[in-house]
Parts: C-alpha cells; sequence; structure tokens
C-alpha cells in the first residue's frame, strides 16, 4: 500500500512572509518595524549616493580645486625596450613594430633601455632615451627619428 497520500511536510519548513504595514493588529503596522522617522525609515533603504555627507557640504566641494593639466598637447608614447627589439634583425620602423603586435597602429613609440640588444637594425623611433640610442649605435646600429605630428588647433565654430 502507498503512504503517498500520508506525507506532510516537516513544520516550520513552509512560513508565510512577513507582511510588514498592514494595520496595527498585526504587531507590523504604523511604522513597519523601522523606527519613527529618519534616513533608514525612507524607501531606498537609507542607501546614499557616493560623497553624500547627510547634506553638510561634502568634502570634494569644501577643498579647493588645484592643478592644470594641457592635455591637448601631452604626447603619449608607448614604450618598447631595446630587449624587445633584439628578436629584429633588419629594420623596425612602425610597420614592422605594428606587425609584430608591439604597437597600435600610428601610435608613437619611444626607446627605452632594459635588456640587451644584439642585432644591429636600423631603428627608427618618435624618442629615444640618451642611454638606449648610444647602446645601439655601440652595437653597430642606426638611430634615425620620426618627426612628431604637430598638434593642430581645430577652428573654432563661428556664432
Amino acid at each position: 500500500m502507498s503512504i503517498l497520500n500520508q506525507l506532510t511536510s516537516q513544520t516550520g519548513i513552509k512560513t508565510s512572509r512577513k507582511r510588514v504595514g498592514r494595520g496595527d493588529s498585526s504587531g507590523w503596522g504604523g511604522t513597519a518595524g523601522k523606527g519613527h522617522k529618519g534616513q533608514k525609515a525612507r524607501s531606498g533603504k537609507g542607501k546614499v549616493r557616493i560623497g553624500f555627507e547627510g547634506g553638510q557640504t561634502p568634502m570634494m566641494r569644501r577643498l579647493p580645486k588645484f592643478g592644470f593639466t594641457n592635455a591637448s598637447f601631452k604626447k603619449n608614447f608607448r614604450v618598447i625596450t631595446l630587449g624587445q627589439l633584439s628578436q629584429f634583425t633588419e629594420e623596425v620602423n612602425p610597420e614592422t613594430l605594428w606587425k609584430a603586435g608591439l604597437i597600435k597602429k600610428n601610435e608613437m613609440y619611444k626607446i627605452l633601455v632594459k635588456g640587451d640588444i644584439t642585432s644591429t637594425p636600423t631603428v627608427y623611433a618618435h624618442a629615444f632615451s640618451a642611454t638606449a640610442k648610444q647602446k645601439i649605435e655601440e652595437a653597430g646600429g642606426k638611430v634615425e627619428l620620426i618627426e612628431i605630428p604637430k598638434y593642430v588647433r581645430p577652428p573654432k565654430k563661428k556664432k
């Protein structure tokens, strides 16, 4: 004989959720367990944006602004080391570095010393550190500077 019809769930497994704010007789009416007034009694669980200090003027507005960076004239160079150049035997230019995956297309780069160079290639770059330039020439290679494109300010819009 089957006892499936006699199965019951364990006590305490199925409990209904607490319904707050549904009348005083429930015990959770009125303020619904949130106390009286205040930030945490409001909707939104009392979460505030980053930097909010309860209405007080926040730190980021109390402190003065300072410094200036003229980003329009900034030159960002990708760093290429002599150790990375040692894999090339002939000419090192933006095209060969791009094919090797060391720089992005039309990206400016600077050659720095880290590592040793054994081959003697001709190296074209936008900038060299003094010691990197010296090491390439000591190894029998040539150093050629690529002209850095000048920044051209866009024309002002007519009013």
